[in-house]
């Protein structure tokens, strides 16, 4: 089993550019065997909020098919976040796009303060992710500070946790000390992808990351720039590496 956490650098607004920012590193992870890709939170439009309705995007987006031609061809799940506007209410999303075609969403189930001006919230987008046996259970930013969301996954039979945010520099040290305590206390490996620039006037603190089902980190991308972090599970045991691949300026 091969995966990988992106941590990307939004470009604001624009949507086109950052897109072509997940297709290349699709293509860079499909060099190295990977069978799933996570993006961070809002990876596609960056972290917004007042514009995030300009920026939100369908469920049957054609501007996803691209992503979903690549899912395809590199048989890759691929997890890409956004503003995701349906049934009349607009959520803070990730798109799970599968091999096979199909497309499922995962709405972000605990806000931050300030984003219920925004977005709505919601438990019933709630996708489980198949993977070589396991049982895949995702989470957006602030849901990993509620420790009921975990503790849900857990008692659902998660068997691997993966979290999209946004973390500032500030922030991300508690985000690895609480990331590291839920893969030991439930015995599911961690995989986290944050942003390794600004976004929304606000600097991220990068550090993407991998931990087994111990608590032990085996992956951790730089504090700033655009990496991916590579894990590989080989005869049960977990190794990574880091690749850099460049700007998206």
């Amino acid at each position: 089993m091969i995966i990988a956490a992106a941590q990307t650098v939004p470009v604001r607004g624009d949507i086109p550019a950052n897109l072509e920012r997940h297709y290349e590193l699709i293509r860079e992870a499909s060099e190295h065997g990977v069978q799933l890709i996570a993006f961070p939170e809002l990876s596609i439009t960056g972290y917004e909020r007042e514009l995030a309705h300009k920026y939100s995007f369908t469920p049957d987006d054609s501007r996803l098919d691209k992503l979903r031609q690549l899912s395809q061809q590199h048989h890759m799940i691929i997890i890409a976040g956004a503003p995701v506007y349906t049934h009349g209410l607009l959520f803070i999303g990730s798109f799970v796009i599968l091999p096979d075609g199909q497309l499922a969403l995962y709405t972000k189930q605990f806000l931050h303060e300030g984003e219920d001006e925004f977005f709505a919230s919601s438990f019933d987008h709630d996708p489980v992710i198949s993977l070589e046996g396991e049982t895949i259970r995702l989470a957006i930013c602030a849901d990993i500070e509620n420790r009921k969301h975990p503790e849900k996954a857990a008692k659902k039979n998660a068997s691997f946790y993966i979290a999209s945010i946004f973390y500032s520099p500030g922030g991300i040290a508690g985000a690895h000390r609480l990331l590291s305590e839920y893969a030991s206390g439930y015995q599911m490996p961690v995989l986290m992808s944050n942003f390794g620039g600004a976004s929304w006037g606000s600097p991220s603190g990068g550090q993407s990351a991998f931990w087994d089902k111990h608590g032990g980190l085996v992956t951790e991308a730089s504090v700033s720039g655009e990496e991916l972090i590579i894990s590989e599970r080989i005869s049960g045991q977990w190794q990574g590496k880091v690749i850099t691949v460049g700007s998206s300026a």
